[in-house]
């Protein structure tokens, strides 16, 4: 399939700026690739669809405050650093994104923090708009990370047009993340309260983590029109063993096994033996996933609504067949619901 295949027109009226009132009152669309129906429910309806031993997959990643604003040294250039991931801990090395790139060169020095407790300086140009970061503090690595995270604010996405606030901080973050390492929120996941994950609980739902730290690059705009051409950028990923334990029961019973989010989809396709398994696994995936294609673990999904020719967009049509998935946008569209981060969610049965 081509990328033109993937436009369509979204009203910006239609992106969320803030989370709904309650995580589990955002609306829900179902849709059934069965019998090809639509239905409109709200998100904690999404219980009344699964069963005891059923599988619910999660992505436990937690969202660090990753956009932090500095100074460049002699001019004072206000510059927006993003960090993307740590290269070294011993050696305080990030690899980040810097706003405005042009006035950032190898050998600039950046100050951060009002009266500049933390400097950086750039010691390499990786592409157009990436940097490598060394920083330059005297104390202990937990004393730079408290820094760090006390100069950073929650990394909302750039269509969200105002500055994060102690709302943000909460709801720009699943209630069961735990390991820090993302840049972007497994926005899925959002939708989930305390109260919904028990009663899935209480009724045999078996609720099992994955990792995988969201970077950038899912996010990154296609420029080719072939996709077979585009790479997206790896991101770090972690199945454990009693994960893919749980997985492999519930597909060999025919259960529902239900990947929520596109992240966590991602993660396990990229982990499956030649029968079909899900294996334990340890390291980076730059897995791109777009029609046609032949999904070996999960049989449904939760996504959020995505944005056009994003290649978030493509694994939802890939997964629930692009006609249909194309028809629920366009009923989305009509029936106005949110899209993209702080957006409403449909379940692929």
């Amino acid at each position: 399939m081509k990328l033109s295949q993937f436009r369509f027109t979204l009203p910006t009226t239609l992106l969320a700026d803030r989370p709904a009132a309650n995580r589990d009152e955002s609306r829900l669309m179902v849709i059934n690739r069965k019998d090809g129906t639509i239905e409109h429910k709200v998100f904690k309806d999404m219980y009344n669809y699964f069963d005891n031993q059923d599988v619910m997959l999660i992505n436990d990643t937690k969202v660090f405050p990753a956009r932090i604003f500095g100074n460049k040294e002699k001019t004072g250039a206000k510059i927006e650093v993003f960090l993307l991931r740590e290269l070294s801990a011993e050696q305080l090395l990030w690899d980040v994104m810097v706003d405005p790139a042009r006035k950032i060169r190898i050998g600039n020095k950046l100050y951060f923090g009002e009266d500049d407790t933390l400097v950086a300086e750039v010691i390499d140009n990786t592409t157009s708009r990436g940097r490598t970061l060394r920083f330059l503090y005297d104390g202990s690595y937990d004393e730079f990370k408290e820094k760090l995270n006390s100069l950073g604010e929650t990394p909302l996405p750039k269509y969200i047009k105002r500055t994060p606030d102690e709302e943000d901080k909460e709801r720009y973050q699943t209630i069961y993340a735990d390991k820090v390492g993302a840049v972007a929120a497994p926005t899925a996941g959002l939708h989930f309260s305390r109260e919904l994950l028990k009663k899935l609980e209480l009724k045999g739902v078996e609720i099992n983590k994955i990792t995988l730290h969201v970077g950038l690059g899912t996010f990154r705009p296609i420029e080719v029109e072939d996709l077979t051409k585009h790479k997206i950028d790896s991101e770090e990923v972690y199945i454990g063993q009693e994960t893919a334990d749980a997985v492999n029961i519930a597909k060999k019973a025919k259960n529902k096994i239900c990947a929520v989010g596109t992240t966590t989809m991602r993660a396990i396709e990229t982990s499956v033996t030649t029968t079909g398994q899900l294996k334990p696994f340890q390291g980076w995936t730059n897995k791109f996933i777009f029609p046609p294609y032949d999904f070996k673990i999960a049989n449904c999904m939760i996504s959020n609504f995505h944005t056009p020719q994003s290649s978030l967009l493509m694994m939802v049509c890939a997964f629930g067949g692009y006609d249909l998935i194309f028809e629920a946008y366009r009923t989305a569209m009509k029936e106005k619901y949110r899209f993209f981060t702080y957006g409403d969610a449909m379940l692929i049965l």
